[in-house]
């Protein structure tokens, strides 16, 4: 008599099955960001924190934004026909844990470094990183689209999405380092 078989166990729901579910890590991600400012609003810290807030903030940007211009490195090869689809997507695919854990710790020390919610140039910064936040979660999605097309080359909508989603990331990570670096002058 054979062993009884076991029936595969459905996969867990993951963040990028769906939109529905990239809505809910969205809201997650929105409601953290407000936790932030919250924090930066409501808790001082004295010279001691602040300066490891600053350390933890100046490694994060070089983990996150250094990620995300290795990720936008291998499109770039892919787009000069220098490296495989598959191959661009895999790479890029293995930063989003640094891309997520820097802007993770630029959040998380940036609510300690006194930011002005009244600045103009600082909600601005804001909105940035909101942007960026949602961008990320929705490169997500491009991403698992690139690699159903890969190895054959995507149609035009999906090049424009992901010139798109990489435009928008450029935009908002070097927008946010520069408004940082002014309001650090100030």
């Amino acid at each position: 008599m054979s062993a009884p078989q076991s029936q595969p166990q459905p996969r867990p729901l993951r963040l990028y099955d769906s939109w529905w579910t990239v809505a809910a890590g969205a809201l997650l991600a929105c409601l953290a960001l407000a936790g932030c400012l919250w924090v930066s609003l409501h808790v001082r810290t004295d010279e001691a924190l602040h300066t490891g807030a600053l350390f933890v903030h100046l490694a994060s940007l070089a983990l996150g934004f250094g990620a995300v211009l290795a990720a936008d490195w291998f499109g770039l090869l892919w787009v000069t026909r220098r490296l495989p689809l598959a191959d661009a997507l895999g790479a890029a695919g293995r930063l989003h844990v640094p891309i997520w854990a820097g802007l993770a710790g630029l959040l998380a020390s940036g609510a300690f470094l006194h930011p002005d919610p009244a600045s103009p140039l600082t909600r601005a910064k804001l909105v940035m990183i909101v942007v960026l936040t949602l961008n990320g979660l929705q490169a997500g999605v491009l991403t698992r689209r690139l690699a159903q097309h890969s190895p054959a080359p995507p149609g035009r909508g999906l090049l424009a999405w992901g010139a798109g989603t990489a435009l928008v990331s450029q935009v908002c990570w070097w927008g946010a380092v520069g408004i940082g670096f002014v309001n650090a002058r100030h």
